[in-house]
């Protein structure tokens, strides 16, 4: 048996899984507190209650303080557990922005240099082929078509998901993200959503705009499985923890 190869496993899987065991323990940790707490203060009162009742304040801590340290211990391992379990949080969410800028200004500079090499219109029909593509791979006869502010059926690319709406409510959306851009700094792709009038994702509230990238909705159009003209509107967005940049 390759105990080394196994003890290397060990760890990785407790590193890539920190967060949680600290929140396990620091969850453990808050409901031993409690119990250690209750269970020294029974003991305690039975001790002053043995003792003569005329001892001063200084007189009863020096008898029962001692019951009170294993309560104490599991309190202190808790605070660390909490306080380690956001540090490595945090961590990991400025690794995963710092990576996500890398990767998006990656793509922004292929994709200039792509316009740059073949042009704008035919950058724009290979956009229009992509898009075609996305909506033959996701038919809109098997999917709920979500009701919005409009009667013209779009595609969300973001999250492969059909909607009504209208050019003039996505660009209306559009703006009023903008607006609150740059009175609140941030926006987040849920805020978009419920001017749409459109149910929240999974990520929706992780990811958003901020004063370093407004939100600049890209429109194609392309034919649904079931011959229904489409418009697929893509958008790029930020992670959440770098919504606010220094003024």
């Amino acid at each position: 048996m390759n105990w080394s190869g196994l003890v290397k496993s060990a760890q990785r899987l407790a590193v890539d899984n920190s967060p949680a065991i600290m929140t396990a323990i620091a969850v453990g940790g808050t409901l031993t507190t409690a119990f250690l707490a209750g269970k020294a203060s029974f003991r305690a009162a039975e001790l002053l209650s043995e003792e003569s009742p005329h001892l001063d304040t200084r007189e009863k801590a020096e008898l029962v303080w001692k019951l009170y340290i294993p309560a104490a211990g599991t309190a202190v391992l808790t605070v660390t557990a909490i306080i380690m379990s956001h540090h490595i949080s945090s961590r990991r969410t400025a690794a995963m922005a710092a990576a996500f800028t890398i990767s998006e200004k990656a793509f922004v500079e292929y994709k200039e240099k792509v316009i740059d090499k073949i042009g704008d219109k035919k950058e724009q029909a290979v956009r229009d082929e992509i898009a075609q593509d996305r909506l033959n791979r996701n038919p809109a006869g098997q999917q709920l078509v979500i009701v919005g502010g409009g009667d013209v059926l779009c595609y969300d690319a973001y999250i492969d998901r059909y909607f009504n709406s209208s050019m003039e409510t996505l660009r209306k959306a559009q703006n009023d993200i903008n607006f609150q851009v740059l009175n609140d700094h941030y926006a987040s792709l849920s805020d978009f959503y419920d001017i749409l009038g459109l149910p929240h994702a999974q990520v929706s509230e992780n990811v958003g705009w901020n004063l370093d990238k407004e939100l600049d909705l890209k429109f194609t159009t392309g034919m649904s499985t079931d011959n229904r003209p489409c418009i697929v509107i893509s958008f790029e967005v930020s992670p959440a923890g770098t919504r606010f940049r220094c003024l």
